[in-house]
């Protein structure tokens, strides 16, 4: 009698074959063969590579479209320094359109000519000082005057009035009248230092907008004056100034008005400049320093 073989061929569970069951033999069945999967696992990684592929693709597109919608940032470029010097021609520039002319009729001379009075006039320098249009200037350039005129830098022309004066301190505030269609006042502050550069600019000798360049020469000057007590506390330079620089700006590489232009020291009778000229620092001109105490209103 023949005895059944069992698990020869091997049964089947959950779609896999189960085997290594030994036949009545006692020899082991084949092993499958493991290099020809079967098509649902060979369908299975096509599936599995097919996905990959296409989020590769997606991945690509999405990177592609975000990077070419993106606008390039630009490398910020260093500010100019705040201590950036300028040259004398661009301090000139800068500081030209608040420049004016002041032309200062005052009274009778104590001169008899052919039996007629004759009227003195002054001729000076002043610096637009706020947007208001005040004018900072020498107070001897308008000290008496009976009528007082400004030219701005467009050529424009207008009346003016002493609003305020420190005779102490030789500085006078003017307002016009009539302002030109802009107003550009100047940058006012900062101090001195022996040895910096410096630039002036003023009507002197009745030629308009002269400009001077030259250095600190000294601080603290104190400078007698006839009939008045001394001005003190000035600002020495040797840029050139003459007749008509008085109550013109000095003028730092900054473009910072640091004082207002008052004297010039000639040991001749002469009046002329022959290199040292003084300047009340603009803090003591805005009421900073000695006097009667008022500030020109800016």
């Amino acid at each position: 009698m023949t005895t059944p073989r069992i698990g020869s061929a091997g049964a089947e569970r959950g779609g896999r074959a189960v085997t290594g069951v030994p036949d009545e033999t006692g020899a082991a069945p084949p092993e499958p063969d493991r290099a020809r999967p079967s098509r649902r696992r060979r369908w299975g990684r096509r599936a599995l590579l097919g996905v990959a592929a296409l989020w590769a693709v997606v991945l690509t597109v999405l990177v592609v479209y975000r990077g070419g919608d993106e606008t390039p940032v630009a490398a910020p470029s260093p500010s100019p320094s705040p201590s950036e010097t300028l040259t004398t021609a661009q301090v000139f520039q800068t500081l030209l359109p608040s420049v004016v002319l002041i032309q200062a009729t005052g009274g009778s001379s104590d001169v008899d000519r052919d039996a007629r009075r004759t009227e003195t006039s002054a001729l000076g320098t002043g610096v637009i000082a706020n947007a208001d249009g005040m004018i900072l200037t020498a107070f001897h350039v308008v000290e008496g005057a009976r009528s007082i005129s400004v030219t701005f830098s467009d050529g424009s022309s207008s009346p003016a009035t002493v609003v305020d004066a420190d005779p102490a301190l030789d500085i006078a505030a003017l307002a016009p009248q009539t302002l030109p269609d802009v107003v550009v006042p100047a940058t006012l502050g900062g101090g001195a230092a022996v040895g910096d550069d410096v630039v002036a600019i003023g009507n002197q000798l009745g030629l308009a907008d002269s400009t001077t360049s030259g250095v600190v020469s000294g601080l603290n000057r104190t400078v007698p004056r006839a009939g008045a007590k001394p001005l003190s506390g000035l600002i020495q330079f040797d840029a050139a100034v003459n007749p008509g620089s008085s109550g013109g700006p000095l003028i730092n590489v900054r473009g910072e008005v640091i004082g207002i232009i008052v004297a010039l020291a000639n040991p001749t009778d002469a009046g002329t400049f022959i290199g040292v000229g003084f300047a009340v620092p603009i803090g003591s001109a805005l009421g900073a320093g000695e006097g009667d105490g008022r500030a020109p209103p800016l």
